[in-house]
């Protein structure tokens, strides 16, 4: 009975063993795929990406349009609707100087938006 409980507990050991190696290990490593995918060309700061990323989660939550939260990531966030989103968001002048910089970590080179003007 005993050397029957042993090799089922070494069967499921070994079946599960290559399910958990298959499970996302971090989130950061799946964060800074993301970041390559989306070809950023700059330094990965956590911080700052995922402070970019918000804005299109944000923005996404807002219009729930899986092409608004597509094209607001395009080119790692060089694109217009990222602007568009912070316009919408309602960000401040202060915070979009702030995600400037961040873009430009991200990116290697300065991230030409507008800052949003409020009527």
């Amino acid at each position: 009975m005993c050397s029957r409980n042993i090799k089922i507990s070494v069967v499921l050991f070994l079946v599960l063993i290559p399910i958990f190696a298959a499970l996302p290990h971090n989130h950061n490593l799946s964060k800074r795929s993301n970041f390559f995918d989306l070809e950023c060309k700059g330094i990965f700061n956590k911080t700052m990406f995922f402070r970019l990323d918000r804005i299109c989660e944000d923005c996404y939550q807002l219009f729930r349009e899986t092409s608004i939260h597509r094209l607001c990531k395009a080119n790692c966030f060089v694109h217009e609707t990222f602007g568009d989103c912070l316009k919408v968001l309602l960000i401040d002048d202060e915070e979009i100087s702030q995600l400037q910089h961040y873009l430009k970590v991200i990116n290697g080179s300065p991230y030409p938006f507008h800052k949003p003007i409020y009527h």
